[in-house]
């Protein structure tokens, strides 16, 4: 979950796991450790059309959801981050 300075509505002020709720470290606005953001809009054929969901875990987290997957994740290294 992310909150936003309310003076400056870009600037992004804390974010917090939405699994365990801990306050990941920030810093002028920019996230300082590894976290996993999603942002879905679910559509036509889903129980939840036209809703959009927005979560942020925690690196910890992050990698105890991915062991649970059935099928392994893709991973590929990057050469450039951004």
């Amino acid at each position: 979950m992310r909150k936003y300075n309310n003076d400056d509505k870009m600037q992004l002020e804390e974010v917090i796991c939405n699994k365990c709720g801990r306050l990941l470290k920030v810093e002028n606005g920019i996230i300082k450790e590894g976290c996993f953001s999603a942002d879905t809009v679910f559509g036509y054929f889903s129980e939840k059309d036209g809703n959009r969901h927005l979560f942020d875990l925690c690196e910890k987290c992050y990698d105890h959801m991915i062991q649970e997957f059935s099928v392994p994740i893709c991973e590929i290294e990057e050469k450039e981050l951004c």
